[in-house]
């Protein structure tokens, strides 16, 4: 059994991937545009959801992430139901991946030792997306 994250944005799903892919240094994976899934001629596939990214992923600290957009005239919010939890043991990997997340977003707990962590601190990205950067090690 596995358990994987889902997020949607608002036609700027591959600017988020690519983000993402950098600040973690991972590969991109796939992407499947609406265009390229299956059509159906008694509903049209509308103009501006061609190129929207209907699904990809990247796999982060050994976790599979997956990213769509949102389909065009679908309600679209950015909540705050969701957090993507980052565990890692080395402290400079996290440093390194909160400095570069923390660029256009929102810093709620910069990065320092908690009774839980010996480095811990959480953002909210500039998509919107609310992060936790916590070392494993004590």
């Amino acid at each position: 059994m596995a358990v994987s994250l889902y997020l949607n944005f608002n036609g700027n799903c591959r600017e988020a991937v690519d983000f993402y892919a950098d600040v973690f240094n991972v590969e991109k994976n796939e992407v499947m545009t609406f265009k390229e899934g299956p059509q159906n001629p008694e509903n049209p596939l509308p103009k501006e959801a061609e190129n929207l990214i209907m699904h990809t992923y990247l796999n982060i600290s050994g976790m599979k992430i997956m990213f769509s957009d949102t389909f065009p005239g679908m309600p679209f919010k950015t909540g705050n139901n969701i957090n993507i939890a980052i565990l890692e043991s080395d402290t400079e990997k996290i440093r390194t991946w909160f400095d570069k997340m923390k660029v256009g977003g929102t810093v709620e707990m910069d990065l320092q030792q908690t009774f839980w962590s010996k480095l811990y601190g959480s953002l909210t990205d500039k998509f919107g997306v609310p992060w936790l950067f916590s070392c494993t090690e004590q």
